[in-house]
């Protein structure tokens, strides 16, 4: 019988294999192999406080280690060796296989006789727990501020021998972001910002009316004067007197119309019986025409007893008589090149009222009335637009409306003049106009000598600082009269104001006058001097305190023309 039958050849073939498979498996098993769980570190649970502990004896360690390492380097010379790296974070490289063991239980295990120890198998690092990560923020953050004292510059060092590689980049933006100041007030909002103050924050804000602004000023007060009617034999008196003054300024977008006024009522409390009126108003209208052509049209009215100053001297009355003016001008002017060119048409009239007499009755004052027609051309080169020197011819006819007076003569005169003066222009520092010439008024009646004489004209503004104006007014007047075998006179007359604004609700003015009257044919002459000041104190933009003192002296080498009155103001000023 030859071999085994192939179902045994199977059996035995397959129980082969398995015992070589199971002598395989006990030889590995017996290998002497260090185990996997201490390769990965895991050798159980490991307690929080554990951990904790170890990583606080890690810390001191570290610690000791860097307090000794500068004290090394500070007895160092400079060419001492680089230490060797240490990383900011413990753990972060393996250890060296003759670094001692620190006794932690994360110590990694000692090598034994592995035959497969030349290519161990990596393991990957296991991700720190976030107690771990913690802590390693902690020693970073020590080591980097130990780092920081220790090699800060002093002052004497230069600071360029920081690295400037390692400098942190500056952003684009970095100029404008500033370090909050803890103190600082809270910034405002946009819409809650304070308002840009006004240059006169007391100044009258006015009322609108059709196209005009209009800025009227009330002043109530008591007036005490020495002379109560400025006469020669004048008495004091307590006076109650009321200013009624006005401005109007168009609000037009081409041509402009300005109207100023006042009226001033005096009323007797106690003493002098005098019960006074007097106002005026003036209009002015500014037109641009074609062909660079401009016009100005004037108007005015003006209703005042008349001065006591006056050289007409009517005896026995008991009060002056009462003046009016009417009185009104057309110019025309035009700029061609630097040459100014003007023509100006002037009408004055003056009418007197009846004089009541002391004795009772009136005396009538028809024969003073009278109307002065002039016409003036100006011609005058601009040689900057600061300076406009000028030269003026004026030629007019005074006529009377009785062409014989009571006395029986005829008052009608001629008028001719020439002038020369500039024009000033420099903004609000300087302007105005003065001028200086000759002037003749040859009257019809031959028995009576002409009036001439030099004459003087001026207006200017001037501010030397900011809140202070001077002011200087300067007139010639030629004044008739009907007193018999006597022309007339010339009245020299110039005023000097000064207006400081001491605080925004404090203004003080003060003015200076001077007049000297020369009468023609006689060697008779008047001066006169006058001085005031004055304060008024805002409450409020509508509501002020007003008080003045005013002087006033006439001297006359005439009889019976000198007086001196002095008086003294108290009130309040409103204005809406």
């Amino acid at each position: 019988m030859s071999g085994a039958p192939p179902e045994k050849k199977r059996r035995r073939y397959g129980k082969a294999v398995c015992a070589l498979l199971l002598a395989t498996s006990v030889f590995a098993l017996l290998r002497p192999a260090q185990p996997y769980a201490q390769v990965t570190e895991l050798r159980g649970e490991i307690s929080e406080s554990a951990i904790l502990d170890d990583q606080q004896r890690k810390t001191r360690q570290l610690s000791i280690a860097q307090d000794q390492t500068a004290q090394a380097g500070a007895t160092t010379q400079s060419t001492a060796p680089t230490p060797t790296y240490q990383p900011a974070s413990p753990g972060a490289v393996r250890d060296d296989d003759a670094a001692p063991a620190t006794g932690s239980i994360f110590d990694p295990p000692e090598a034994t006789d592995d035959p497969f120890a030349d290519a161990p198998v990596p393991v990957p690092p296991r991700r720190p727990s976030s107690t771990t990560q913690g802590a390693a923020d902690q020693d970073e953050a020590a080591e980097t501020q130990a780092a920081t004292a220790t090699t800060a510059p002093t002052d004497d060092e230069d600071t360029a021998e920081t690295d400037p590689i390692n400098s942190r980049a500056v952003t684009i933006d970095s100029a404008d972001r500033q370090q909050l100041d803890p103190g600082a007030e809270r910034a405002e909002a946009i819409e809650g910002r304070d308002r840009r103050a006004e240059d006169d924050p007391f100044a009258a804000t006015g009322i609108k009316l059709g196209s005009f602004v209009i800025r009227p000023t009330l002043e109530q007060g008591l007036t005490a004067s020495s002379n109560a009617d400025s006469s020669t034999e004048g008495k004091p008196a307590l006076l109650s007197e009321t200013a009624l003054r006005f401005n109007a300024v168009s609000d037009w977008r081409e041509n402009s119309a300005v109207i100023d006024g006042y009226g001033i009522f005096l009323k007797t409390i106690s003493g002098d019986e005098v019960q006074e009126a007097r106002g005026r108003v003036d209009g002015t209208l500014n037109v641009d025409l074609d062909n660079d052509l401009r016009a100005i049209a004037r108007l005015g009215y003006e209703a005042a007893p008349e001065s006591a100053s006056s050289p007409v001297v009517i005896e026995g009355t008991v009060e002056q008589p009462v003046r009016q003016t009417i009185d009104g001008s057309l110019a025309v002017e035009k700029d061609a090149g630097k040459m100014r060119f003007a023509l100006t048409g002037a009408v004055e009239h003056d009418i007197y009222g009846d004089a009541r007499l002391s004795t009772g009755g009136t005396l009538s004052q028809k024969d003073r009335d009278s109307t002065l027609y002039t016409a003036t051309l100006r011609t005058g080169y601009e040689i900057s637009p600061a300076i406009t020197p000028f030269t003026e011819v004026e030629i007019g006819r005074r006529v009377y409306d009785l062409r014989v007076d009571s006395n029986g003569f005829e008052r009608s005169s001629t008028r001719l003049g020439v002038r020369a003066g500039a024009e000033l222009d420099l903004g609000e520092k300087l302007a105005g106009e003065f001028s200086a010439g000759w002037l003749r008024e040859a009257i019809d009646d031959d028995r009576l000598p002409a009036i001439s004489g030099a004459t003087v004209n001026a207006d200017l503004r001037w501010s030397p600082e900011r809140g202070t104006t001077i002011g200087l007014i300067g007139q010639t007047t030629v004044e008739g009269t009907t007193t018999p075998d006597e022309s007339g006179d010339i009245l020299y007359s110039g005023l000097l104001t000064g207006e400081r604004e001491i605080r925004a609700n404090l203004i003080g003015n003060a003015a200076l006058g001077v007049g000297w009257r020369d009468y023609v044919g006689s060697d008779g002459h008047d001066l006169i001097l006058s001085a005031e000041a004055g304060l008024t104190w805002w409450l409020n933009r509508y509501a002020g305190l007003t008080t003045r003192a005013r002087t006033e002296k006439q001297t006359s080498n005439l009889e019976g023309r000198d007086y001196t009155a002095h008086s003294i103001f108290v009130g309040v000023t409103l204005q809406p």
